[in-house]
């Protein structure tokens, strides 16, 4: 199962980030759990500055930017 966590305080772009991740695991088919890190200090305990970012079990991916569906679905396969 992969751990999908979405970094970031709850912001439009945050929650975008979210349904394309959702998205690109669910048509790849694959076990997934996303869970949204909204804690700054916990953010930032992933050394991530910039949100909206995302982190693949447990590795950060990406950061401030909301990627496509297609780039996701690159990093969890």
């Amino acid at each position: 199962m992969k751990k999908i966590q979405i970094l970031g305080t709850g912001c439009p772009k945050c929650k975008k980030l979210t349904e394309v991740a959702e998205t690109a695991a669910s048509e790849l088919g694959i076990e997934f759990e996303i869970e949204k890190v909204t804690d700054i200090n916990d953010i930032m305990g992933f050394g991530v500055m910039i949100t909206p970012a995302i982190a693949i079990d447990g590795e950060v991916k990406s950061t401030g930017k909301v990627l496509s569906i297609d780039e996701i679905k690159s990093m969890l396969s």
